[in-house]
């Protein structure tokens, strides 16, 4: 390799910005705007190239402000969330190359039971994409997979071993959703806040709906309790604090999002059973025997449900109430006819399903005429299943719907372990309320799933990536461990 003198270097550096400035002048006196993403993808990449980890921090700020590229390009076939999703390309291409030739890698890391069920799951969108009846669409939804779970699970695993990025992770993310919030807020006020209708669409193009918006608050709300076990005793730290949470606890209010409701009361009945210390094996039991029963006076509590009229509304009360409305609210009434036609694909397809990311291109023959809503579509573009669950068993079969059960599964059984042995009393208190806030969303999928998008996905993985480096980490003795110290 040829040396050069370090003078070459600093005017050769000095060359490639002259470069780079006149290229930006040029595009902007030419009006060729577009042109002007070229030298920002290439700046952006060598930075994800020397910073992995600064990357990765970046894009958790990013990801509540990133936008689908259609927003503004509507013509575009291709669609993805910028400026997130090419990094998160990038940063997963980096990280393969690295661990590749490098090794770079903590193997307690890969051989982790949540990372084996991970590794499952992509293999088995593998799979199935191979037997899709989509098969480009499929391939589409398995890379945009693979680029959330390597920087937000793996590499954030690693990343996480120091406190100190774990609270970064916690406060890039809040900004990024106070900024939305502001926008969200100032949008609503145009409408009223009692505007329920409004609110359902007040936080586009920076999430889809209300619906998206609202579990990415409830999630942040717990990320910023865990955080406060690890907070700093400076003063501007704990008024950034409360002043989000006072923000956040408004927003959710306003997002009128009931799913996200539902999970915060779900979530309550959690911490109220590992308070009282009952044994799982009675809680298992307690859980069967209510599902029996459910099953045994299903058609009465049907009955009961068909009764209740109340729509979506404005009035808090009433908005409560709509929940279990099963008759004439159109969001609840659509998930059914959804969750059906769900059932229905997985009857004629229960093995390998109909392939990953399919279900919005295959559901419409599905539908009952009798089971539709008014804003149901002869075409099935409506969007998804609404549920983590039971879209996976339509698109990749009853294997599809088991390794998300897994993971989450998993995924708590490792925060009580932490919960339960870590030595440190405030490492304690921090994973049982990070646990609590990946409930939530585990609860939420029931009636929606957001995986597929950078907001929730940057969540739900950097919460499991916490707990299994909390698992790795914190629960060991070795002085050099940051975790351990904590």
């Amino acid at each position: 390799m040829i040396l050069l003198h370090k003078t070459v270097y600093t005017w050769l550096g000095f060359f490639a910005i002259a470069v780079y400035l006149a290229f930006i002048g040029y595009c902007i006196r030419e009006e060729k705007f577009f042109y002007l993403a070229f030298p920002l993808m290439v700046t952006a990449g060598i930075f994800a190239f020397l910073k992995m980890d600064k990357t990765l921090l970046l894009i958790y700020f990013l990801a509540p402000l990133s936008v689908p590229l259609r927003t503004f390009f509507p013509q575009f076939d291709l669609d993805f969330y910028i400026t997130t999703e090419p990094f998160l390309a990038f940063l997963t291409i980096l990280f393969i190359i690295k661990t590749g030739i490098f090794r770079q890698i903590d193997k307690r890391i890969f051989l982790h039971p949540v990372s084996i069920a991970v590794f499952f799951s992509l293999f088995w969108i593998l799979v199935t994409s191979i037997t899709s009846t989509m098969p480009l669409v499929s391939v589409k939804f398995l890379v945009s997979r693979v680029w959330f779970v390597v920087p937000f699970y793996f590499m954030a695993v690693m990343l996480f071993q120091k406190i100190q990025n774990i609270r970064t992770f916690i406060y890039l993310y809040l900004v990024g959703l106070i900024i939305v919030i502001v926008y969200t807020f100032n949008n609503h006020m145009a409408y009223g806040l009692n505007d329920q209708q409004a609110a359902n669409w007040m936080c586009y193009p920076f999430y889809n709906d209300h619906t998206s918006y609202g579990a990415a608050i409830v999630m942040m709300i717990f990320g910023l309790m865990a955080t406060y076990q690890l907070r700093s005793a400076k003063k501007t730290e704990m008024l950034f604090m409360a002043a989000g949470m006072a923000i956040l606890l408004i927003a959710l209010v306003y997002s009128y999002t009931r799913a996200a409701w539902v999970s915060l009361a779900g979530v309550a009945a959690i911490w109220l059973l590992i308070r009282m210390k009952i044994p799982f094996k009675w809680i298992a039991f307690g859980v069967t025997v209510s599902i029996i029963s459910f099953i045994l006076v299903f058609n009465s509590v049907m009955d009961q449900l068909e009764r209740n009229q109340q729509d979506a509304s404005g009035n808090f009360s009433e908005h409560l109430t709509s929940i279990t409305n099963i008759s004439t609210d159109a969001s609840n009434v659509e998930r059914l006819n959804r969750w059906n036609s769900t059932l229905r694909m997985f009857s004629e397809k229960p093995v390998f399903g109909w392939g990953p990311g399919t279900y919005m291109f295959q559901y419409a023959p599905f539908q009952y005429e009798r089971e539709k809503t008014i804003i149901s579509t002869n075409f099935g573009d409506g969007g998804n299943a609404h549920s983590e669950y039971l879209g996976p068993l339509a698109e990749s079969g009853v294997f599809g719907s088991l390794y998300f059960l897994v993971i989450g599964v998993l995924s708590f059984i490792t925060g009580m372990r932490v919960y339960k042995r870590a030595a440190s009393y405030k490492i304690r208190n921090f994973a049982l309320t990070i646990t609590l806030g990946l409930s939530t969303y585990l609860l939420h999928a029931f009636l929606n799933n957001f995986l597929d998008t950078d907001k929730i996905s940057a969540l739900f993985w950097g919460f499991i990536a916490i707990l299994v480096s909390m698992d790795i980490y914190a629960l060991k003795t070795d002085p050099k461990t940051p975790l351990a110290n904590e």
